[in-house]
């Protein structure tokens, strides 16, 4: 693709990273066959390569964001599906990412509009702001789904009942069983120790009855949420904050684990999101090289199956930021090794349409993508589905009847743990 940023534009970093992904794009059209908006839309602009035409204009033209591009942008998952099948390696990724915080900073928004994302980037990114926000809207989840459009819409993912608090918390180690094979930090984030405490926790078990001691530090969100919203200075903020509270330790680890794989996605990238930082860049290179998904840790580990799971069938949904974002397949491995027999479903490389906020932002094209996935996971004929992703497995669980379990609960019953709570008789 040509590009036409004059000199003095191209001596600014940002600019430079955007013409050199651009330049890269052929217009194929490979990436709209797989884009989950494209297919649900048949619009262009809802494809990658044609946000791609829009925010080369709109960049070329150095020029705010208007309602097309904040709209078409808007409607983007992220999901990097689009990375997976271009023949020509363009980091649409980091492109999207310059794009929506420039929609962020330039494109004006209506008031409901701008309320739902303050309230999102002020609730989710914080365990405790979290619990407060989930506890008051169960308290008034009738009225909150009475609301019209996006405000009822956040109404649906009030759970059912409130989850007990996690016995996995920050400050905390926890030694490994037996000879000490590794040493890990354990980052918790924000999201998941509230809705699903049980992940952590059953990691936990996992770990260290494998031999690997793991760490707790004082860490909160990972960044990944506002990050999504183009709220980029927040995102910065927030992963500084984890680079901080590793910064004592980390020549200590081998590893630094996350459960949660749409966070781990953000904290592998550190080293990019960070790099203008003098004072934690190096350090958030250095964490990025550390940080795995937790299966990634397990895969080097010889699991200890104790036979509960021989021959039990599950389907198992590959969360987009394990299968695009970081490439990662060791989950599969890890469950058929513990004894399951693995179900894909059709199109198993498409977005279920949680992505980290866009279920309450866009929730006329995130239902059926939801509906979608749950339906094909159940047309495998398995009675549970496995995910490495919190917002998969509650988007998921949101549209089909179907139990959703983590895979390290999954792993963890299957090596000596307690059995995870929806598991299936049989």
């Amino acid at each position: 693709m040509r590009t036409s940023f004059t000199p003095e534009r191209l001596a600014d970093p940002a600019i430079a990273e955007i013409d050199e992904i651009l330049r890269k794009c052929v217009h194929c059209g490979f990436c709209t066959a797989t884009c989950p908006t494209y297919l649900l839309t048949g619009d262009e602009l809802d494809g990658p390569r044609g946000r791609i035409y829009l925010m080369k204009e709109m960049f070329e033209a150095d020029r705010p964001a208007d309602e097309t591009v904040r709209d078409h942008l808007d409607r983007c998952l992220g999901c990097l599906n689009c990375m997976s099948t271009c023949p020509s390696g363009v980091d649409y990724g980091r492109l999207v990412e310059h794009g929506k915080a420039h929609v962020e900073a330039t494109a004006p928004r209506g008031f409901v509009d701008r309320l739902i994302r303050d309230l999102l980037a002020l609730a989710l990114p914080g365990r405790r702001r979290f619990r407060l926000a989930l506890l008051a809207g169960f308290l008034f989840a009738p009225v909150v789904r009475r609301l019209p459009g996006r405000l009822g819409a956040l109404g649906t993912l009030i759970p059912a009942k409130l989850p007990p608090p996690t016995v996995v918390r920050p400050g905390q180690r926890h030694p490994a069983q037996g000879p000490r094979r590794l040493r890990v930090a354990l980052l918790t984030g924000c999201i998941q120790p509230v809705l699903r405490p049980a992940v952590d926790d059953a990691a936990v078990r996992l770990l260290t009855r494998h031999g690997i001691e793991v760490v707790v530090p004082e860490a909160g969100c990972c960044g990944a949420l506002p990050l999504h919203m183009g709220k980029d200075e927040k995102a910065r903020a927030m992963a500084g904050a984890v680079v901080d509270a590793l910064a004592g330790q980390i020549d200590t680890l081998d590893a630094v684990i996350v459960t949660a794989s749409g966070c781990g996605t953000t904290v592998k990238d550190y080293g990019h999101l960070l790099k203008d930082d003098p004072a934690r860049a190096a350090l958030a290179a250095r964490l990025a090289a550390l940080a795995r998904d937790v299966s990634e840790v397990l895969d080097g580990v010889d699991l200890a199956p104790t036979g509960v799971a021989a021959g039990r069938a599950i389907a198992y949904h590959d969360a987009c930021s394990l299968r695009h974002g970081q490439r990662v397949t060791a989950p599969k491995r890890l469950l058929a090794r513990a004894g399951f027999a693995l179900r894909e479903p059709v199109d198993p490389h498409l977005c279920c349409g949680s992505a980290g906020t866009y279920n309450m932002l866009q929730p006329g094209l995130s239902a059926p993508l939801g509906a979608n996935k749950a339906a094909a996971l159940a047309a495998t004929g398995a009675p549970l589905i496995a995910a490495g992703n919190i917002g998969c497995m509650t988007q998921i669980g949101l549209h089909g009847a179907l139990p959703v379990l983590h895979t390290v609960e999954l792993l963890d019953w299957a090596t000596g743990g307690p059995a995870p709570e929806g598991l299936p008789p049989g």
